[in-house]
């Protein structure tokens, strides 16, 4: 289900026309749309024609003329519901290119980008820039159409990624189809993030310490709890605009530790025994091409947020002659070529300067602390601990906000009044502990990333162009329902054989399985 886009007439009599848009969540419901009556061309009362056809009427009914053709151009109407604004996402409607860009480079910018260089080891020179060039421009294609599909012709906006897949796909496919991938880049990216964030606090905590330090170390559990303490804090903060300048602080810290550790990689210089050859060259033809798809995925993982776009797009005002996807298409074109800015200096400068020695685990930030942990200053290496521990805190935050969209949502349809400040406090606290108790429980959760992360994939890839063809119904064989179709079944294709490359690894290398023991 969609929502109506909120217009607001010039006023008449002293008042002004607020049309508020119902609330879009996980469950599945329907409003109807009705069209006003004042649409209707012809008055149903003959009475009232006649008297529109008096002089004494024509002042009435060229003011009724114009609100009709005002309304036309707005299009639907539906039932005021005031739901929608008590729900985090679409509570306030400010949002502006700026606040877009901020949160499109929070979110699109992580600790993915770390490990980018590992698919340059398999793929090498030439087939990793092609394909991480080609990944760039399908991805910003998909983000295109998401802005795209966020308001229909007719009006009904969709402020969330599976309102979007059940009105494309029908409510039961939609749902099964997008319901898990969303949850895990929701809650997922949460759990991941905790330990990214607790375990860099460690070891941050160490640099800065060091031997000389007598304070007792805590446990990475400890840290664990240290990071979740202070996400739950920022998680307060009311609504998705209201955490604008949360993701401005994320967007700084991203760039600013994905410029720094490649450009101290660079200024140090290459590594004396360094080999651009790939190593898996006395391996056998199968173990290659399936080093090739997971270098595939490792590509395709590094472009992410694209399950927040609607999300974001839904806390900006819009209307007829001043839709939302402007504002919104402008600030994520400026918030990608900050993307590409990061990323392509990232994979190329450190893989000319690490090549096949780059550590698996870890990816840059591990290269980077073995190899430089002692020609580097101590405060440059600390300085960069600090800042994905930032980022961390930021991220979780735009990240988990869906969560709590919907947790309010449940209790809003069963009370039928606005959340109060107890019970939104109780859902962010409990959504924060429920994120550490997995992230302490399955600390084996990112060895299976590439196997989740190969279902997830054709959110970013996949479903906008599908979606594409089936809203917009495209002429059948003109080159725009073409290119959907070819690169909607090519996503799913891609999803297929980065979750095939996943399990190889998995049954390979094996998976070291340990609850509650993060390491």
């Amino acid at each position: 289900m969609g929502e109506v886009v909120e217009v607001q007439s010039s006023p008449v009599a002293g008042r002004t026309l607020n049309i508020v848009a119902p609330p879009l969540q996980l469950d599945c419901q329907s409003i109807s749309m009705s069209r006003s009556p004042l649409l209707d061309s012809t008055p149903k009362s003959p009475f009232l024609t006649r008297m529109m056809m008096t002089p004494v009427a024509s002042p009435m009914k060229k003011a009724i003329a114009s609100m009709q053709s005002y309304l036309e151009e707005v299009g639907h109407f539906t039932k005021l519901d005031p739901r929608e604004a008590w729900l985090p996402i679409t509570e306030s409607r400010n949002g502006n290119a700026y606040y877009a860009a901020f949160h499109t480079l929070s979110s699109g910018i992580g600790f993915q980008a770390l490990v980018l260089p590992l698919a340059f080891i398999t793929l090498g020179w030439v087939w990793g820039v092609m394909c991480l060039s080609l990944a760039f421009i399908w991805q910003l294609y998909t983000l295109w159409i998401l802005i795209q599909l966020h308001e229909s012709e007719s009006g009904i906006r969709y402020s969330r990624y599976l309102r979007l897949s059940m009105a494309a796909f029908g409510e039961k496919l939609g749902k099964l189809l997008a319901l898990f991938p969303i949850m895990y880049l929701s809650g997922g990216s949460c759990v991941t993030l905790i330990m990214i964030g607790g375990g860099t606090m460690k070891i941050f905590f160490e640099i800065m310490c060091g031997n000389k330090c007598n304070l007792k170390p805590l446990t990475l559990v400890e840290w664990y709890v240290v990071f979740t303490c202070l996400a739950i804090i920022l998680a307060q903060l009311p609504n998705l605009n209201s955490i604008a300048g949360v993701s401005l602080v994320g967007a700084i810290t991203a760039i600013s530790y994905c410029s720094l550790i490649w450009i101290v990689s660079i200024v140090q210089g290459r590594q004396e025994s360094v080999s651009y050859n790939p190593p898996d060259r006395a391996k056998s033809q199968l173990t290659r091409i399936f080093n090739t798809f997971n270098a595939l995925g490792i590509i395709a993982f590094a472009f992410r947020g694209h399950n927040l776009v609607l999300e974001i797009q839904g806390t900006m005002p819009s209307s007829g002659k001043q839709p939302s996807r402007l504002p919104m298409w402008r600030g994520v074109k400026f918030a990608n070529m900050i993307v590409a800015a990061c990323l392509f200096p990232l994979a190329i400068g450190a893989y000319w300067v690490y090549g096949n020695l780059m550590p698996e685990n870890g990816g840059m930030l591990s290269a980077l602390y073995r190899y430089h942990g002692l020609d580097t200053s101590k405060l440059l290496l600390g300085l960069v601990g600090l800042l994905i521990v930032i980022n961390s805190l930021s991220s979780f935050q735009i990240y988990a906000m869906p969560v709590f969209d919907n947790l309010e949502f449940k209790y809003t349809s069963k009370s039928g009044r606005r959340c109060p400040w107890w019970v939104r406090t109780g859902i962010r606290v409990f959504f924060g502990c429920l994120a550490f108790f997995i992230s302490v429980a399955l600390p084996f959760l990112p060895s299976l990333a590439g196997l989740i992360g190969g279902i997830a994939l054709p959110i970013t890839l996949a479903y906008p162009c599908l979606m594409w063809v089936m809203i917009k119904k495209p002429q059948r064989f003109r080159p725009c329902w073409c290119l959907n179709w070819a690169l909607g079944v090519l996503g799913m294709v891609l999803s297929v054989l980065v979750t095939a490359g996943a399990i190889w690894g998995i049954v390979t290398k094996g998976v070291e399985i340990h609850f509650f023991k993060p390491q």
